[in-house]
């Protein structure tokens, strides 16, 4: 009788015991429990990281994109100048670089002086077109004394008639070395009868950025070989090869997700402007070509990207992120999202169809969040460490 009386005793107490400790972690008595949101249910999420680790972990970060729900192919391509403003600029004649009035790099208006240059070829054309302008000017002055004494009938009709011809010929010799000079892309108005006679400028044709300068002091330019290349940059053409299945689905119009390997984990979006007529037979793929913007001044020609191009247009838009911000972690898929110097929130998330270089992400994060690309698997590592040591220390 003693023993089981004890044994009653023995439950009462601890059950007591639980029931305290449960008030204690549930809070006041009456009071309803606070309601999650991403900010409260990740206090056991949050990962920490030391100063002198985190800046090992070189970590990027971009925000969650809404994008087309539709079907689409990736497609690799190289970034190009937008062709319609960009021009090469070089010497009509072989001649000689005098000097050099803008670099690379530098934004140049219309109609501005790149190079100075030389050539003897010109000194002679300029010197032919002064000598057609003061013959033709000697004309017309005979032609009218002679057509003034004509009429006084001092001078025969015949006469005036030889000076008429003289005229013309005359004046056919001046437009003849304007035009020569014209071909050599010297105004008639700059010409020089001095010691720089055979001197000229190269000019941009149009406003825009020197990406590339040939012109050195001293070499003799060739006619052949530009010694500039000027382009508008604030829009750029990326041309990417789609194989002819895909190819042949694709529209103008609809929208291109770019991503550059010199940029991991970020996105640029651009719109479909031209698809290619003719398959390229060694490698059946069809070029298409991608209108982006660049009012930063991000991007530079050269640049490899690879494309996402839309194959229908649905209206729907799905939350995606790039492929290596989502990791596997406690039997489930997460993200990493930056709460601070050094803490990072594991987001739980729910993984939908792989796009191409990005994931759909169906529940668990909305558009706009910032994740972290680059240095995800390490920040999964340290929780997957940092939840070992706590199970370690629960024994």
């Amino acid at each position: 009788m003693r023993g089981r009386l004890a044994a009653v005793l023995v439950a009462v107490i601890v059950l007591a015991a639980c029931e305290r400790r449960a008030a204690e972690e549930g809070g006041h008595e009456g009071e309803a429990p606070a309601a999650e949101s991403h900010d409260a249910a990740s206090k056991d999420d949050l990962l920490r990281i030391e100063p002198e680790m985190l800046r090992d972990l070189r970590i990027t970060t971009t925000p969650a994109e809404a994008r087309p729900a539709g079907e689409g192919v990736t497609a690799l391509g190289e970034l190009g100048v937008d062709e319609e403003v960009y021009a090469e600029v070089g010497s009509p004649i072989a001649a000689r670089v005098v000097r050099l009035l803008a670099s690379a790099g530098d934004r140049v208006g219309p109609d501005q002086a790149l190079v100075e240059l030389q050539s003897v070829e010109l000194g002679k054309a300029r010197a032919d077109y002064l000598a057609a302008m003061a013959k033709a000017r000697l004309a017309r002055t005979t032609l009218e004394r002679r057509s003034s004494l004509a009429g006084e009938r001092i001078v025969p009709r015949r006469e005036v008639q030889e000076a008429e011809a003289a005229a013309s010929s005359a004046e056919a010799e001046l437009q003849a070395a304007q035009a020569a000079l014209a071909a050599l892309g010297v105004s008639t108005d700059d010409v020089d009868v001095g010691a720089n006679a055979s001197r000229f400028l190269l000019r941009a044709p149009l406003a825009g950025v020197v990406i590339e300068r040939a012109a050195v002091v001293g070499q003799l330019a060739d006619p052949a070989r530009p010694l500039f290349r000027v382009a508008d940059l604030s829009r750029l053409w990326l041309t990417v090869h789609a194989f002819e299945r895909d190819a042949v689905r694709v529209k103008v119009g609809s929208p291109a997700r770019v991503e550059f390997t010199a940029m991991p984990g970020r996105h640029f979006s651009g719109t479909i402007t031209l698809v290619g007529r003719q398959v390229d037979a060694a490698s059946r793929t069809i070029p298409i070509r991608v209108d982006l913007p660049n009012d930063d001044g991000l991007l530079r020609p050269g640049m490899s990207a690879t494309a996402w191009l839309a194959l229908d247009e649905g209206a729907e838009t799905v939350v995606a992120v790039p492929s290596a911000s989502l990791q596997r972690l406690h039997e489930g898929w997460c993200v990493f999202l930056p709460r601070g110097e050094g803490i990072f929130e594991a987001r739980p998330v729910g993984r939908g169809r792989d796009l191409g270089g990005e994931v759909e992400i169906v529940s668990g994060l909305e558009p706009g969040e910032t994740i972290v690309v680059d240095g995800a698997f390490l920040l999964k590592a340290e929780a997957e460490k940092a939840r070992g040591e706590g199970e370690h220390h629960e024994h």
